[in-house]
Formats: C-alpha cells, sequence, structure tokens
C-alpha cells in the first residue's frame, strides 16, 4: 500500500470510529426522546448513521487495510476510543438538565455539535483524496457530508421550538414532556401491551375451557402462562429494547424495583459479586438506578463492563435446557460468543460443558 492510500486509510477510520460511536449516542438520545419532528430526524439518521458506517468499512476494505497491521492497530483504537467516548456519554443523555424538555434541547445542541464535527471530518476527507487522485474516497466523503449537512439544517430548524418548550416549562410553568411518549417509554409499553394481549387471550382460553371439563381449565391456565411468558420473551428480542426498557425503569426505580435485594444496604463490594447473574434488561435497570443515587464508579465500571449483546436475541429469556439444545446447531462463532458470554456472567455448568463440546468439534 503507498503512503497516500496509508494517509486515505487513516482518515477513512478516523470517520468510521466517529460514526460507530455516533450510532450509540443516536439510539440513548432516541431512547429518551418523545415522539415528534426531533424524534424522527433522529431515527432517519440512526439510519443513514449505520450505512455511513458500512459504506466506510467497504472502502476501507476496498483500500486493503489488512496488508499493513500498523494501520490496522491504528484503526481498531481510533474505533475502540469512539465508541468509549459513546458509552460514557449515553448515560449523561438520559438525566440532564432540569426537566425533560432542557434535557432534549441540550441533547439537540449536542447533536449539531457532533453534526459540525461530521462535516469538518468529510470536508477534511474529501479534501484529501481528491488531493490525492481518489476519487472513489472524495465522491464516497461528499455524498456523506451531504446527509451529515441536511441533518444540521434539520437540528437547527427544531431548536427555537426546542427552546420555546423550556421557556413554557421553566419560566411558564407549563411544562409538555411526557415521558410517556419516549422511545424506551413506548418500547416498554409495546412489551406490556403484548403481554397483556397474550394474558387477555389466555383468559377467554381459559373461560371456554371451563365449560368442557375442569381438566381442560387447568391445561388452558397453564398454556396461558406459557403464551404470555413467550410473548414478552419475544418483545425483548427487539434490538435495544432490553436495555432501553431497563435503562427507563431504573431512571425512576425504587430500591424495592431492583434486582438485588437491600441494595442500598449493600456496600460496591456486594453489590458487584452480585451483577454477573443479571439479564441484560436488569443491569441496565441497576446502572440507571446507581447512577441517580450514589453514582459508585466501583459499581458503574463492572456493569459497563457486564453490558453488551446476547449470544443470540433474547438469549437472557432462555432457559438453560433451550440454550443447550440451540447450541446442537449453533455455528462455530455463536458457540464461542456462547462461551465467552456465560463466563463473563451466569456461568452455568451445563451451558458451558455443552458448548464447550460443540466448540470442540466445530
Amino acid at each position: 500500500m503507498s503512503r497516500s492510500e496509508q494517509k486515505v486509510v487513516q482518515y477513512l477510520n478516523e470517520a468510521h470510529a466517529s460514526e460507530v460511536a455516533l450510532v450509540r449516542v443516536l439510539q440513548s438520545q432516541i431512547a429518551m426522546t418523545p415522539e415528534g419532528r426531533f424524534r424522527s430526524g433522529l431515527e432517519t439518521h440512526l439510519e443513514e448513521t449505520r450505512g455511513h458506517a458500512s459504506r466506510l468499512q467497504d472502502r476501507i476494505g476496498e483500500l486493503k487495510e489488512g496488508s499493513n497491521p500498523l494501520l490496522a492497530v491504528v484503526g481498531l483504537a481510533e474505533a475502540i476510543v469512539g465508541q468509549a467516548m459513546a458509552l460514557a456519554k449515553t448515560p449523561a443523555d438520559l438525566v440532564r438538565g432540569s426537566g425533560g424538555e432542557e434535557k432534549i434541547l441540550k441533547n439537540a445542541k449536542d447533536a449539531a455539535a457532533t453534526e459540525a464535527l461530521e462535516i469538518a471530518t468529510y470536508t477534511a476527507l474529501e479534501q484529501l483524496a481528491t488531493t490525492l487522485g481518489d476519487e472513489t474516497t472524495a465522491k464516497l466523503a461528499a455524498s456523506i457530508r451531504g446527509d451529515e449537512e441536511k441533518m444540521l439544517e434539520r437540528i437547527l430548524r427544531e431548536i427555537p421550538a426546542l427552546t420555546k418548550a423550556v421557556v413554557r416549562a421553566d419560566v411558564d410553568g407549563d411544562p409538555s414532556f411526557d415521558a410517556s411518549k419516549t422511545g424506551a417509554a413506548q418500547a416498554a409499553k409495546a412489551a406490556g401491551e403484548a403481554v397483556a394481549d397474550a394474558g387477555k387471550k389466555a383468559r377467554d382460553d381459559a373461560k371456554k375451557a371451563a365449560t368442557d371439563a375442569k381438566r381442560s381449565a387447568t391445561d388452558a391456565g397453564r398454556k396461558a402462562g406459557s403464551d404470555a411468558k413467550k410473548t414478552a420473551r419475544q418483545a425483548r428480542k427487539v434490538p435495544g429494547v432490553a436495555k432501553a426498557e431497563g435503562a427507563a425503569k431504573g431512571a425512576v426505580a425504587s430500591e424495592d424495583d431492583l434486582p438485588i435485594q437491600r441494595y442500598d444496604a449493600l456496600t460496591a463490594d456486594e453489590i458487584v459479586s452480585r451483577l454477573p447473574k443479571l439479564s441484560q434488561i436488569d443491569l441496565a435497570k441497576v446502572a440507571a438506578y446507581e447512577r441517580r443515587t450514589a453514582d459508585r464508579s466501583t459499581v458503574t465500571d463492572r456493569v459497563d463492563g457486564l453490558l453488551g449483546s446476547e449470544p443470540w436475541p433474547g438469549y437472557d429469556e432462555q432457559t438453560a435446557a433451550q440454550i443447550q439444545k440451540a447450541l446442537a446447531s449453533a455455528g462455530k462463532a455463536r458457540v464461542e460468543a456462547v462461551v465467552s458470554y456465560e463466563r463473563a456472567h451466569t456461568a452455568r455448568a451445563g451451558v458451558l460443558k455443552k458448548a464447550e463440546a460443540a466448540k470442540a468439534s466445530a
């Protein structure tokens, strides 16, 4: 790879790290933003941002980044730093400002600053590529910069209205922020409604079965409970719903709502020892509660280390037997993900034994 190509790859890596980090920030902002024009803009830009990251990664591959080990290490370091910054910022997005209206306004101002930085990044990348005769990368940078410019314009159009909402809430005493309309709340509500619908159907089935025979009614009741649990698990398979639901609940939870009993009376070390056995939704709930109350870094750092992607959607909702059955047909990458996740969390002996056996025969 020539020196000019190395420099282009360096700039592409910087842009890619920025896009990957922005995905996490947008997800956290959507989770706490009520439905409306601003959230619609954030949701649209989230899809654009994912597309940007994919296109940049494709271009890096075309330039054969892998042929230079030093550049690969630099690119990985930039991506890790960018994602770490986003993860550090996400909890702050959920609690900043004096009220909901001001939280949204501050997030909008941050978003405007982020878009300005993105525009500068792609302006530099386009100029570099043009100067070095890389027309493909220059066109890619110009295309993505156009999306960032449109997003910045959209945010700036929203800021006056968001500012007026702050005045009405904090000065006139007429708040308009509705926490039940935020992305996280609506995701949690959808999951709850799905469970409620399943419960209603189960009750109707049970009543009908009761007219036939007591045994039929009992069987229908068992099926009702199974259906309700299955529906809840299905709802949490939607990417981001479990963590968003946990974060939303933790932001308003009391000690009695937490998955760890006598939480406030425990030391940080005692809490940390109990964290690995929690699901992703419960970890997110504990993280939000801890940051809102004691904010002990020992606890929050450990939670951040455990928060991540399950081996597959809905993994935390499955029993050990169900996971072992799924491992029988799982590919090598999925089996390795199960081993890593189980060791870091519940460390169920049966699951690990099955996973290790599947890994050995893969």
